[in-house]
């Protein structure tokens, strides 16, 4: 059974991507799933940190990225679309990480964002219909949405069966987790369908700052949060060096050795395990 999970915040910053790469990454390496990546942020930060800056501008100058599902639904290019085409196998520079593929994102997705309406009725359908068939070559999706509610966002999670939040433990990266929640709870009314909230992953997390030690509390005394995953992601210089496009060999060198790697291990373990459980009816 496949599990399509979008991450999202309106937050910049927060260390969502950095956070579903990781996650990916531990998914496959360390317990042998098989991930597919959809970079839905028109930073391709994502791409870039999968498969470098080179690799990246050859697939886009050849309509190799997500941007042309979308061209060719707003009739710029012309179709059909060969999905299979624009999915990157094993991008991980990681030796050691064997199953992880890539659909990359690419900077046109700036301008195409606010014509998609222009689809009309299905605009928010475009990823799905594409890329439903070949999901099932999965154990996870992982989506990295961009941090808005706009169509691209809407179109990532009619795709997901359900989302995870990360976040900083402080005031201004958890102030928009409710009007999120209430967002998707209603956009997903209004499709006829569930999208699950995992719940939040905490990012960025210093021990020694008493506000991320009381906002991580907080969290976990909030009813409107489903569950605050009980690995807190450390604050770490390998951790942000961890986005360069390089081959670190191991997981255990590229995430660090001082309770990063564990705390990302322990974090895909746990998200197994939820996705298991509250997954199910899937």
């Amino acid at each position: 059974m496949t599990h399509v999970v979008a991450t999202i915040n309106l937050k910049g910053g927060v260390g969502k991507t950095t956070t579903t790469a990781a996650l990916a990454e531990m998914l496959s390496g360390e317990f042998g799933q098989r991930v597919l990546l959809i970079d839905l942020d028109p930073q391709t930060n994502l791409t870039i940190m999968m498969i470098g800056e080179a690799r990246w501008g050859e697939l886009d100058s050849a309509g190799r990225t997500l941007a042309t599902l979308f061209e060719v639904a707003l009739g710029d290019r012309v179709g059909p679309v060969d999905v299979d085409g624009l999915i990157q196998r094993q991008v991980s520079p990681l030796t050691s990480v064997a199953s992880v593929d890539l659909i990359p994102s690419s900077l046109r997705l700036i301008g195409l964002q606010d014509r998609v309406t222009d689809i009309g009725a299905g605009h928010t359908e475009v990823m799905a219909r594409a890329l439903r068939p070949v999901l099932d070559e999965y154990d996870y999706v992982l989506i990295d949405c961009p941090p808005n509610l706009g169509a691209m966002t809407l179109n990532g999670l009619r795709l997901a069966d359900a989302y995870i939040v990360p976040t900083i433990p402080d005031v201004m990266s958890t102030y928009g987790i409710g009007p999120v929640q209430e967002r998707i709870r209603r956009f997903a009314d209004e499709w006829g369908t569930d999208i699950v909230d995992l719940g939040v992953v905490v990012t960025k997390y210093r021990k020694a700052s008493a506000v991320h030690r009381n906002t991580v509390d907080d969290l976990n005394r909030n009813k409107q949060i489903s569950m605050v995953f009980p690995s807190l992601i450390p604050e770490a210089n390998q951790i942000a060096a961890a986005a360069e496009f390089v081959d670190f060999g191991t997981l255990r060198r590229k995430y660090g050795n001082d309770g990063q790697f564990t705390a990302l291990r322990d974090l895909a373990q746990d998200f197994i395990a939820t996705t298991k459980v509250r997954l199910t009816w899937a």
